[in-house]
């Protein structure tokens, strides 16, 4: 088994490349953080499609709601979990290249379940979406989602674990 810094914070995300290390950020967004663990032990996040991947700007995933099933994947993207919607925990963090941002609505404290992963610096968001992780390792499979506003053929998280667990 891999060793990382603090497993009890680190996500461990299956990609069709392979793996995605990401280290979430519990000093800097608690309720974010603690948010995935919880999502990722409960396996919300397995199969899960990346509905909005945008060249250049970011990959968003984690409608846990509307995310897995052909039939409502045209709604992919504006659903999330059965939890409540988490309040905004903006820091001075900014959202560099592969940083995972918050999504959410207009309402800055309507983010749940879904994220995305930033491509490249995307400093305009500073200050506006919640910052709570950034990838340590495997930032070449999220270079390789399949791009689209939904893509004609999405990929998916194939799996989403605490590393703790794993």
């Amino acid at each position: 088994m891999a060793e990382y810094k603090d497993p009890e914070n680190t996500i461990l995300m299956e990609l069709k490349g392979g793996t995605v290390v990401i280290e979430l950020l519990p000093d800097v967004a608690p309720k974010h953080a603690e948010r995935m663990k919880e999502l990722a032990r409960r396996g919300e996040y397995d199969g899960v499609v990346f509905h909005r991947v945008i060249d250049g700007f970011m990959a968003q995933t984690g409608d846990v709601k509307n995310g897995k099933d052909a039939m409502s994947l045209r709604y992919a993207g504006t659903g999330g979990s059965d939890l409540p919607d988490l309040p905004a925990e903006f820091s001075k963090l900014p959202h560099d290249r592969g940083t995972l941002g918050a999504a959410r609505s207009q309402n800055p404290n309507s983010a749940n379940s879904q994220f995305f992963i930033n491509f490249s610096d995307n400093h305009f968001l500073n200050g506006q979406y919640t910052v709570y992780g950034r990838v340590a390792s495997g930032m070449e499979h999220v270079d390789a989602i399949t791009r689209g506003e939904p893509p004609a053929e999405p990929d998916t998280m194939i799996s989403v674990k605490v590393a703790a667990d794993v």
